[in-house]
C-alpha cells in the first residue's frame, strides 16, 4: 500500500476528508457540519501505470475528489481501506496475493459506507454477475475506460449502481 504522491494530504498515514472552512464554499464540494469534504478514493490495481492513469485521469477532471491512496493487490487494499476509509474503493479483478472479487466482500465488511467499483481488463457476463454477488456496487471494463470510469465513480459514490453491461460492452 502506497499514499499517492502529490495528490492528497497525508497526515499521520491518514488522509482527512475535511478541508477548507465554511466560507470557503465555492469549489463545489459538499458541506458537511460547516466544512467542505472530499470524495476520497482508493486506487486497486496490480500494475502501477494503471494506478498512474487512473490517479491522473481523477485529479485533472474532478478536483473535489482527493486519491486518499493506493494498493497493488486485494489484501494491500483490506489493509488501506482499514486505515483510510475511503468514499470509493476502485478495485481490479486480477492481482497477485488476493483478487478483487475475494477482497471486495471483506472490504464491504470492514467498510460499509465504502462503494466499491471493479476496474477490470475482462468483459463477461459471468464476472458481472460474480461481482453483484461479492456486493460491489459498480463494474467498468477497462476498454470502456475513457466512456464510463468517471460517471462510474461518480454514480457509485452517490449511492447509486452502475454496471458496464448496462451500456452495452
Amino acid at each position: 500500500m502506497t499514499a499517492a504522491p502529490s495528490t492528497s494530504h497525508i497526515i499521520g498515514g491518514i488522509s482527512p476528508k475535511a478541508i477548507g472552512s465554511a466560507a470557503n464554499t465555492d469549489s463545489g464540494m459538499p458541506l458537511e457540519g460547516g466544512v467542505q469534504v472530499r470524495t476520497t478514493i482508493l486506487i486497486v490495481d496490480d500494475h502501477e501505470i494503471v494506478r498512474h492513469f487512473v490517479r491522473t485521469v481523477i485529479c485533472t477532471s474532478r478536483p473535489e475528489w482527493e486519491v486518499c491512496g493506493e494498493a497493488s493487490n486485494g489484501k494491500e487494499a483490506i489493509e488501506a481501506v482499514k486505515a483510510l476509509n475511503p468514499d470509493v474503493v476502485i478495485l481490479d479483478l486480477a492481482m497477485p496475493v488476493m483478487g478483487g472479487l475475494e477482497a471486495a466482500p471483506q472490504i464491504g465488511s470492514l467498510a460499509p459506507k465504502s462503494r466499491i467499483l471493479i476496474f477490470t481488463l475482462y468483459e463477461s457476463e459471468r464476472l458481472l454477475e460474480e461481482a453483484r454477488k461479492a456486493g460491489v456496487h459498480g463494474f467498468v471494463a477497462k476498454s470502456q475506460a475513457g466512456r464510463d470510469l468517471l460517471s462510474a465513480i461518480e454514480t457509485v459514490e452517490s449511492g447509486g449502481t452502475f454496471f458496464s453491461s448496462q451500456a452495452g460492452f
